[in-house]
C-alpha cells in the first residue's frame, strides 16, 4: 500500500460560506414558496433541510503533525497530512485502527471530563480520535526480565523514539501499529540482550553496562528492520534501567566488592613494591647505610607490612646497634 496526500483539497472554508448561504437561501425560498403555495420551492427547501447537513460532513480541520487516512466504500482514497480546513467527500471514513490503543508513551493521554458532583474529582474520559499524530513519539516499554549471554538474569527497560512517515502502510499493512510496535520492542530487546554480557567479561566484545552506546544502536537497527512495514521510523532507542534480577543481585554485589578488592589490593602491592625499590636505590647511592641481603629482605618485608597493612604501623624504636 503507497500513501497518496491529498493537497488539493483545502477548500473548507469556501464549501463552509457556500453551505451557509444555501440554507439562507432555502430558508428565503421556502417563505416564498408557502407565502405564494409555490409547491417546487417548498419541496426543494424541505428536501435540502432533511438533507444538506451531510455535506457538513466532508468538512475537516488538520492541526499541525497530523494525518487523516480516507477511505470510501472501503477503498483508500488518500491521506490528508497538512494543517488547514479541508473539504473532502462526505462519505469519506476516517481510518484508525490504533484510535483507542492506550500504550505506556507519550501522547496516549486522557482528556479530563466533568467533575463528579459528589467528591468534586475530575473524571478521566477516553476520546479517541482518528486522527493519526505525525509528532515524534516516546515509547517507554515495562521492563523485561532477560538472561544474558552468560545466563544471569537481568532487568532492562528502553525508551523508543518513533514516528509515523507512512500513513497507509500503518493503517493497512498492520493491525494496530502500536501494538505492533510495543511487540516488536520487546522481542528486539530480546534478541539483542542475549548477545551481551552485563559486565565485562574476558575475551569481551562489549557488555550492556559498559557499551550501552553500542547496544542501543543495534536495538534501533534491530526494531527498525521489524517495524519499516508499518510505515515507522525508529529515531533513538536508549536502555533507561539496568540492573541484575532481585534473586541474584546480592551475590553480583559480592562479585563486584570482591573484584573491587582485588583490583585495589594489586595497586596498592604495585604502589608500595615501587616504594621499596626505590628506598633501597637511594639509600645505596647516598651511601647512608650498607646492608646485606639478610637486612634487605628484612627491611623489604618490613616496608611491605607497612604499606600494605589495613592498620597504621606501631613504630619500634631500636637503640641499640644496628646488628
Amino acid at each position: 500500500m503507497t500513501e497518496k496526500t491529498l493537497n488539493n483539497r483545502k477548500n473548507g472554508m469556501v464549501v463552509l460560506l457556500l453551505l451557509v448561504l444555501v440554507y439562507v437561501a432555502s430558508v428565503v425560498l421556502f417563505i416564498f414558496g408557502v407565502s405564494y403555495d409555490i409547491l417546487p420551492l417548498t419541496l426543494i427547501s424541505c428536501v435540502w433541510f432533511v438533507f444538506g447537513w451531510i455535506f457538513f460532513l466532508g468538512l475537516k480541520v488538520l492541526k499541525p503533525q497530523e494525518a487523516l487516512v480516507l477511505t470510501l466504500f472501503g477503498k483508500y482514497v488518500g491521506t490528508l497530512k497538512n494543517s488547514g480546513f479541508y473539504f473532502v467527500n462526505p462519505f469519506c471514513t476516517a481510518v484508525n485502527p490504533a484510535a483507542g490503543t492506550k500504550l505506556n508513551q507519550s501522547g496516549d493521554v486522557k482528556v479530563l471530563g466533568a467533575k463528579q458532583p459528589s467528591g468534586g474529582v475530575d473524571v478521566s474520559i477516553d476520546i479517541p480520535t482518528k486522527k493519526i499524530s505525525l509528532k515524534i513519539m516516546t515509547l517507554n516499554n515495562n521492563r523485561q526480565k532477560i538472561n544474558d549471554c552468560l545466563g544471569n538474569p537481568v532487568e532492562i527497560g528502553i525508551a523508543v523514539m518513533w514516528q509515523v512517515v507512512d500513513t497507509a502502510k500503518a493503517v493497512f499493512n498492520v493491525d494496530n501499529y502500536k501494538e505492533y510496535l510495543s511487540l516488536q520492542c520487546d522481542s528486539a530487546l530480546r534478541n539483542i540482550v542475549r548477545i551481551y554480557p552485563y559486565d565485562i567479561a574476558p575475551a569481551d566484545e562489549g557488555s550492556l553496562r559498559g557499551s550501552s552506546e553500542v547496544v542501543a544502536a543495534r536495538i534501533k537497527d534491530e526494531i527498525q528492520d521489524k517495524v519499516s512495514e508499518a510505515g515507522i521510523e525508529i529515531l533513538e532507542a536508549r536502555i533507561t534501567y539496568l540492573a541484575y534480577a532481585p534473586e541474584i543481585a546480592a551475590v553480583m554485589l559480592q562479585r563486584q566488592q570482591a573484584s573491587a578488592i582485588i583490583d585495589a589490593r594489586k595497586m596498592i602491592v604495585d604502589g608500595a613494591v615501587g616504594m621499596v625499590e626505590m628506598a633501597l636505590e637511594r639509600l645505596s647511592e647516598n651511601r647512608i647505610v650498607d646492608l646485606d641481603d639478610e637486612r634487605k629482605a628484612a627491611m623489604v618485608s618490613n616496608l611491605l607490612v607497612v604499606l600494605c597493612g589495613n592498620h597504621d604501623a606501631q613504630p619500634v624504636v631500636n637503640s641499640g646497634s644496628l646488628y
